[in-house]
């Protein structure tokens, strides 16, 4: 790209071809307000806050959209630039419902950040103080209120750009327009997998997540009940974000300990049941790359993951076809369930029926999973509520805890007992990685060659990455596999997903196995989490997570001890009879309407 200067505000400063005038800006520090800006998503200009003065220009031009020239004079501060600004945020303040105080979004809404910025304290056009459009709380997992949307647009671009999903639109045209739900249909009888990514872009309240916090205070308040929880992988990188750590700051033992304060019984942790599906998924695979390589009956490859709840609902809707390549194991969240209802609960002599089964996740699309009727046994669900990250440090907050009294702790055993394999699942491309330290090893008996592990290929947050591993000295079990070129894939973003499986469709794809995580950067980008949800949090985050497993004593599903006793005592072996009728599944074709 060619070099170039332009001057902002006085001062002279590079620039390259191609970048805009909020690329520079942000690069050198000079504030500039947004609102439709993201930067997971593509500029579109729609909102005009961060409008600038350009020398030679009549009007005033939106920085995030107008690229640098060689030359160009640019005023970020003039009076008739603060006051464009300031009118613009009067305008949507005017045409919005402000119910701020019971806002899901309150203290943490864009345009309530931006009205405090301009000073307004009174507005020329009074607010809307009725709500004019019905809220629409169809879906499952989210609730719309139009009331309060600025016609940003960032729902739909995450949705359409990030997702390929195309379930929220642009509705009419002028000033009819509206964002709203394909189709002009409720949000809850749309092509939807419920990946929160909508909830997490929006600015404002229009879009937020059904919560479930008072159904689990009334469950920890019933004597006659047991509540257990389950904290997933990624929000020990996260929760603390919401008690203003740093993000990517570890906080498992305080979150342990804070848990057991608010009154659960069990505080175990899912990466146990992580460790358990890289047992089943690793087996699965083997199972089927036997029966391809020794003549058997021709089984579906490559082998796609099954842990991303929004995956499976977007390979059901758009690829229904190649629902025999997806991996019948449950995800780690309904293992654990499964597990707590049945071995668990005869472990302890506790009546399933009394046990109260709580997830933490960062996954809206974990609340749609956990109700699915696949995942539930004798018509009781494997896992009775799920939080989101953010809901469960609105219940720390309510249990009048602060995250930075709280002392480590560990998980309670054997539930919580877990490797470095099962911490890594929060990343983009962590299950292929622990299910290759553990097949490659049962299938060689030696450590994968890779430097302390740690299987860069498939690491990173490119959208599509692509690794191999050639098996030599295979073991006798497993002679057939000698020689074979173990060929992977991983992809994030259902967008993404979209075109690895239209080379499956397409019989071009060369991989034998294929993880696939619905949202940015993998669960640590997931619709639950803390906001704002960034491409420089995520790696925070993603550090973090790596650093854990780094540091983990066992860093190999494999060797798991509460996971091998398990099979021990109750399981019998990886995809046995038993196993398979507690921690596998079947999904359904669902079509695209």
């Amino acid at each position: 790209m060619a070099e170039l200067r332009i001057t902002i505000n006085g001062a002279s400063y590079k620039a390259l071809d191609g970048m805009t005038i909020l690329d520079v800006c942000r690069r050198e520090g000079i504030h500039i307000p947004t609102l439709c800006n993201h930067p997971d998503l593509q500029t579109r200009g729609i909102c005009r806050i961060c409008v600038v003065d350009v020398k030679g220009s009549k009007t005033l031009q939106a920085a995030c959209s107008t690229p640098v020239e060689a030359g160009m004079v640019i005023s970020t501060t003039t009076d008739r630039v603060r006051k464009s600004r300031k009118t613009i945020v009067e305008l949507l303040l005017a045409n919005h419902y402000t119910d701020c105080t019971v806002c899901p979004k309150n203290l943490n809404c864009e345009l309530q950040s931006l009205a405090n910025e301009f000073g307004l304290t009174d507005l020329r056009w009074k607010e809307r103080r009725e709500r004019t459009i019905p809220q629409d709380d169809s879906s499952p997992v989210f609730i719309r209120d139009n009331n309060k949307c600025v016609l940003c647009q960032r729902c739909v671009r995450a949705c359409d750009e990030m997702q390929g999903v195309y379930a929220v639109a642009n509705l009419f045209k002028g000033d009819s327009m509206i964002v709203g739900s394909a189709f002009n249909k409720p949000i809850g009888e749309v092509v939807c997998i419920n990946c929160g990514q909508c909830v997490a872009h929006c600015p404002t309240g229009a879009l937020s997540e059904k919560y479930c916090i008072e159904d689990i205070w009334k469950a920890i308040d019933d004597p006659k009940k047991v509540v257990v929880v389950q904290t997933a992988p990624a929000i020990r990188a996260a929760l603390g974000e919401e008690f203003g750590y740093p993000a990517g700051t570890r906080v498992t033992g305080k979150m342990a300990s804070a848990l057991r304060t608010m009154g659960f019984d069990y505080v175990f942790d899912t990466q146990f049941a992580a460790d358990l599906t890289i047992m089943e998924e690793g087996y699965e695979l083997l199972g089927r790359l036997r029966s391809a390589l020794t003549g058997g009956e021709a089984p579906a490859l490559p082998m796609t993951t099954s842990c991303s709840p929004g995956w499976i609902k977007f390979q059901e809707h758009f690829f229904p076809e190649l629902l025999p390549n997806v991996s019948t194991c449950k995800s780690p969240q309904q293992m654990f369930g499964a597990v707590v209802k049945s071995f668990w609960a005869g472990k302890m002599g506790i009546d399933p029926e009394n046990i109260v089964c709580v997830s933490v996740m960062p996954c809206t699309a974990k609340k749609f999973e956990s109700i699915r009727p696949e995942m539930a046994r004798n018509g009781r669900p494997d896992v009775d509520y799920v939080l989101t990250t953010r809901e469960l440090a609105v219940m720390i907050k309510q249990a009048g805890i602060d995250l930075h009294d709280m002392k480590n702790s560990t998980f309670d055993n054997p539930l919580g007992e877990s490797t470095g394999a099962a911490t890594i699942f929060a990343a983009s491309g962590g299950v292929m990685e622990a299910a290759l330290r553990t097949a490659y090893e049962v299938v060689t008996g030696r450590e994968v060659p890779f430097k302390n592990l740690d299987i860069s290929p498939v690491r990173g947050m490119d959208g599509v990455r692509e690794a191999s591993i050639k098996i030599n000295g295979a073991q006798k079990d497993w002679s057939f596999l000698e020689g074979v070129e173990l060929k992977v894939l991983v992809a994030h973003g259902t967008a993404n997903a979209k075109k690895v499986m239209n080379a499956v469709r397409e019989g071009t794809m060369a991989a034998h196995f294929i993880e696939i995580m619905t949202c940015p950067g993998g669960c640590l980008g997931g619709g639950g989490q803390p906001l704002p949800g960034t491409p420089e949090i995520r790696l925070a985050r993603a550090k973090a997570i790596y650093e854990e497993d780094a540091d983990s004593p066992l860093r190999k599903s494999h060797e798991n001890p509460s996971v091998k006793k398990l099979y021990e005592d109750f399981l019998g072996a990886p995809n046995s009879h038993l196993a398979h009728e507690l921690l596998h599944t079947h999904y359904t074709a669902r079509g695209q309407y």
